[in-house]
């Protein structure tokens, strides 16, 4: 059976090492793990292919039209992670958000990926409007979670995400698993995502620390998980994995106001 997931986040907060992370993870636990890619820089299977995938859905599907194979849209990484990038058009031309659509609908009338797979869709950003809530709004992804650090525009990201889900959650499966928080190393952190999130009505599932290994792996092309399997940062993300596949608990969010939002970080903030 399939567990459909997916992240999303503020742009840059680390969405997509995260998710190459936790797949190598699963791979190497002896799932069968697809990482889908929904953003047009096609970088978030970076890590698992050691390159920036050239061949999105997009692309392919522009160039091929109907005749385009699975082979050409899925390619294997680490640990023979199926990986996709959706693909879009250059900066400043067209709809991003296309890309994910044209990409989700192409594999579905492919049957591309395993029937007992564990999917996880990398989602562009913090826009939960559009073509970027296609996993939410269709199905696609019924599990949810949010990566955020302690800053305040993650934390305001990460509550309009939750908007968003709770909006979808009225008329579909879709629930938040919980946040991640991905360290910025600002002052009581931790304990204001555990805050945040318990207001948010979820739970902090995994609080990842800063460590210069994260980017030495990036530099190298490679997940933590293959760069340096024996580091701790890479038994963070195994944690990670598990609590993930072992079905937290899900729930339907409870944004706070950006009051509350402020008052909260200001608490923590002034502490």
């Amino acid at each position: 059976m399939q567990k459909k997931i997916a992240f999303y986040g503020k742009g840059g907060i680390g969405k997509s090492t995260t998710a190459a992370n936790v797949s190598a993870a699963w791979a190497e636990s002896g799932y069968q793990v697809c990482q889908i890619g929904c953003d047009p820089k096609n970088d978030s299977t970076r890590l698992l292919l050691g390159r920036v995938c050239s061949q999105t859905v997009l692309d392919m599907v522009k160039k091929y039209g109907e005749e385009v194979k699975t082979e050409q849209i899925v390619q294997r990484g680490f640990g023979g992670v199926h990986c996709v990038e959706a693909g879009g058009p250059e900066p400043g031309v067209g709809c991003a958000g296309r890309g994910i659509i044209v990409a989700l609908e192409k594999l579905k009338a492919l049957r591309a990926l395993p029937e007992d797979a564990v999917i996880l869709y990398d989602v562009l950003g913090d826009v939960v409007c559009g073509g970027f809530a296609v996993p939410i709004r269709e199905g696609y992804a019924t599990d949810i979670y949010i990566v955020s650090s302690g800053e305040l525009m993650s934390l305001y990201a990460a509550n309009n995400i939750a908007k968003g889900i709770a909006r979808y959650a009225a008329r579909g499966p879709v629930r938040l698993g919980g946040i991640i928080g991905n360290s910025r190393g600002i002052a009581n952190e931790q304990a204001l995502l555990a805050e945040f999130a318990q207001r948010l009505n979820t739970s902090l599932i995994a609080y990842i620390p800063r460590d210069r290994i994260v980017n030495k792996a990036e530099i190298h092309r490679q997940t933590v998980i293959e760069f340096a399997a024996d580091s701790q940062q890479a038994t963070v993300y195994r944690q990670l994995a598990a609590v993930i596949c072992n079905d937290p608990v899900l729930s339907v969010p409870t944004p706070l106001a950006f009051s509350e939002l402020e008052e909260l970080v200001l608490a923590y903030g002034d502490e």
